[in-house]
């Protein structure tokens, strides 16, 4: 029998409590692939150690982002969990050499580790739209660009995505590029120069079947030979 790539899956972190919505896990398992849970790490050696284990990785959602932050967190959007942060990056940089999908905080996250900065409040910011649930929004359309990923896998130039965010990238980090923007110019998608890294800053997961391309590319890019890890501007990416 063919070994099905197993694929890591970060979790959120509330007061202690490791949780995952179902949504990541059934999605990966879906297109072939082996959903791994991430447990919170707190030491290089762990995490080098589970990531021998894997194939690619998924960041997924979560609160604010705190790193390169832009301004304040509104007092809808709590800050993440400084044990969560921490192992996120444990997780990502023992991840080098391996593929990994970036899933709004998970997107944003990879951008803050790569030096790129965030929006604490986009619409606040920015003058972006709402791009919440809570403050009243709903679907929206982005704009991709045709030399990327994102493009060859939905073979479009347009798209109607979920909304699901306040924070929004403000500059992107070393060696990620914006792909993908919605209307009112919010970085909607990121792609590493190596290929190695997609971040989407919609919610796949929760779009049913056209959402799960990313995730079968996924799966595709994890079942190639990992490659040294690419160093730009004196940073690894991430």
């Amino acid at each position: 029998m063919t070994r099905r790539p197993r694929i890591g899956i970060t979790t959120s972190l509330t007061n202690g409590r490791q949780s995952l919505d179902t949504h990541y896990a059934q999605a990966v398992e879906a297109v072939g692939g082996i959903p791994i849970i991430v447990p919170l790490l707190q030491s290089v050696a762990a995490a080098q150690s589970l990531a021998q284990l894997l194939d690619g990785l998924v960041i997924t959602g979560g609160p604010g982002i705190t790193r390169g932050l832009v301004g304040e967190l509104p007092d809808d959007l709590p800050a993440v969990d400084p044990l969560r942060d921490a192992s996120d990056e444990l997780a990502l940089r023992a991840m080098s050499d391996k593929p990994v999908l970036g899933i709004c905080y998970g997107m944003q996250f990879v951008n803050a580790v790569a030096g790129g900065t965030i929006f604490g409040d986009a619409q606040a910011q920015a003058a972006a739209m709402a791009h919440s649930p809570e403050r009243g929004a709903g679907e929206h359309s982005i704009q991709i660009e045709t030399d990327s990923r994102l493009h060859d896998l939905f073979g479009a130039r347009q798209m109607t995505t979920n909304s699901y965010h306040i924070q929004a990238i403000a500059s992107p980090g070393a060696g990620l590029r914006a792909t993908a923007h919605a209307e009112d110019g919010v970085i909607e998608a990121l792609e590493s120069a190596d290929g190695r890294v997609v971040g989407v800053q919609f919610h796949p997961e929760r779009m049913g079947a056209p959402g799960l391309p990313l995730f079968a590319d996924l799966l595709r890019r994890a079942e190639k030979p990992p490659r040294s890890p690419r160093q730009v501007r004196g940073k690894h990416i991430p």
